[in-house]
């Protein structure tokens, strides 16, 4: 597990993909196509070890609530260890929740938000080279206030 204890970037990588939950969770649970091709182009991924808990979590809550089969459920296991294989992991530091703690350009936002978007700038100093994958309409208008490409 990568844990971003200062801002820096990821040895040897130009950008990075920030892969945050909503965005997980879609391609995994809503078979969404965009959210799928975005966390699946060619290069460097990292997230939070809280995305892959949150992700965990929807993906349980869905098998629970009969949304999808035992099999489907499985399966949807199998590709989250593999993205988790594929990605770097970054803990969830105190560094992490010190920034989370603080405002962010666009308040209000919910502390799981502000983990991912403090996870996101740990990663570089320069937001511009942390592309950040979400679907979620604050972490995306915070991200962008931030000066980090979305998609």
């Amino acid at each position: 597990m990568l844990t971003a204890t200062k801002r820096e970037t990821v040895p040897g990588v130009n950008a990075i993909r920030y892969v945050e939950s909503s965005a997980l969770t879609a391609a995994v649970l809503e078979d969404d196509a965009a959210a799928r091709a975005a966390i699946q182009t060619p290069g460097q991924r990292a997230t939070s070890a809280l995305t892959i808990a949150e992700t965990n979590r929807a993906v349980l809550r869905a098998r629970l609530a009969g949304r999808i089969t035992a099999a489907e459920y499985q399966a949807v296991l199998l590709t989250l260890q593999k993205f988790a294989r594929r990605c770097h992991i970054v803990s969830v530091t105190e560094a992490i929740l010190r920034r989370a703690g603080r405002p962010f350009p666009l308040e209000p936002i919910r502390t799981l938000d502000a983990i991912h978007l403090a996870t996101a700038e740990a990663l570089s100093d320069s937001p511009e080279l942390v592309i950040i994958v979400t679907r979620d309409l604050r972490i995306r208008e915070n991200a962008v206030a931030l000066g980090h490409p979305v998609e």
